[in-house]
């Protein structure tokens, strides 16, 4: 999709890579948030623990985007993410991560999915 920027007046595709990379509003070029700064949200990144009826998903805010984005690989790469794995994690000591980053939610899976019964 073709939109106008609305500070320099040019076209840009809000589907392409370099768009995706540099954030900012929807009808605002990348070279204009770049050299105007605008993209100053957090970045949000969400991971998921385990698979099935008990995954469990834990988002995390962080202020500075790459080091949100050296989480995530980090996070990948000690999962099992890019061996095909299913959340499995190594013996790997890449997320240490204490610090750079917030939880800011965490969504469980079902605590009965045996349907073992059980005192909440």
């Amino acid at each position: 999709m073709v939109k106008l920027c609305k500070h320099c007046g040019s076209e840009f595709d809000v589907n392409s890579r370099a768009k995706r990379l540099a954030g900012g509003l929807i009808n605002e070029c990348p070279d204009c948030v770049e050299e105007l700064d605008t993209d100053k949200g957090p970045t949000l990144i969400g991971v998921m623990s385990g698979d099935g009826k008990v995954g469990m998903v834990t988002v995390m805010k962080f202020e500075d985007a790459g080091v949100g984005k050296q989480f995530l690989h980090n996070w990948r790469l000690s999962t099992g993410h890019f061996r095909g794995k299913s959340c499995q994690m190594g013996n790997t000591r890449t997320l240490d991560m204490d610090g750079k980053g917030v939880k800011v939610g965490e969504f469980g899976g079902n605590p009965n999915h045996k349907g073992n019964r059980s005192e909440y």
